[in-house]
């Protein structure tokens, strides 16, 4: 038994623990390092995980309860929806109970202001077009004249010299002075 007991006490069977050192087995450090990262995630991530799935839980649970009471909300709408359609149901059959008459009269007057509409829209309609055709003549014939204005005082300022301009207000002169003797 002594020598059981020696040799785990005796650094002669262990040459790793004789010194201190790097250890450059890759196998051996990775499968320790593993060991001891996965030892650290598990103690102290199980309480972080544990709250993300509590988290987890309340949510789904909270979901599940405002799913129920959609439901019964969907359920009561739905019960109001056919009392309503019974009503409906019911209101159709004394229409037809009480005749098409009423109908017919509805009709007859909902054709007849459609028509109302339909000739009022129409005449709006001409009325606009002819505004319209006015307003684009009056531009047509401001633009010819605005054209035709600034053709002829390109023509008079490209022929008109100093001389035919003078010629012209002497012409001039002598037919007011000669209007003037008329007058008087």
């Amino acid at each position: 038994m002594k020598n059981v007991t020696y040799s785990f006490v005796s650094f002669e069977h262990w040459p790793f623990a004789e010194s201190f050192g790097f250890n450059t087995d890759i196998l051996a450090t990775n499968l320790i390092n593993l060991s001891i990262v996965l030892g650290v995630l598990i103690f102290f991530g199980k309480g972080v995980l544990n709250d993300l799935l509590d988290n987890r839980k309340q949510r789904i649970l909270s979901t599940i309860q405002n799913s129920e009471e959609l439901r019964k909300g969907a359920i009561e709408q739905l019960e109001k929806a056919r009392t309503r359609l019974r009503k409906v149901e019911m209101e159709a059959d004394e229409y037809r109970i009480n005749g098409y008459s009423e109908i017919e009269r509805e009709k007859v007057n909902l054709i007849n202001a459609t028509c109302d509409s339909l000739e009022r829209l129409e005449n709006y309609k001409k009325e606009t077009l002819l505004f319209e055709q006015q307003r684009a003549i009056n531009q047509v014939r401001q633009r010819v004249f605005q054209q035709a204005l600034h053709g002829a005082l390109g023509t008079l300022n490209s022929c008109l010299n100093s001389d035919l301009h003078f010629r012209i207000i002497s012409a001039n002169i002598h037919i007011l002075a000669a209007m003037e003797e008329i007058t008087d």
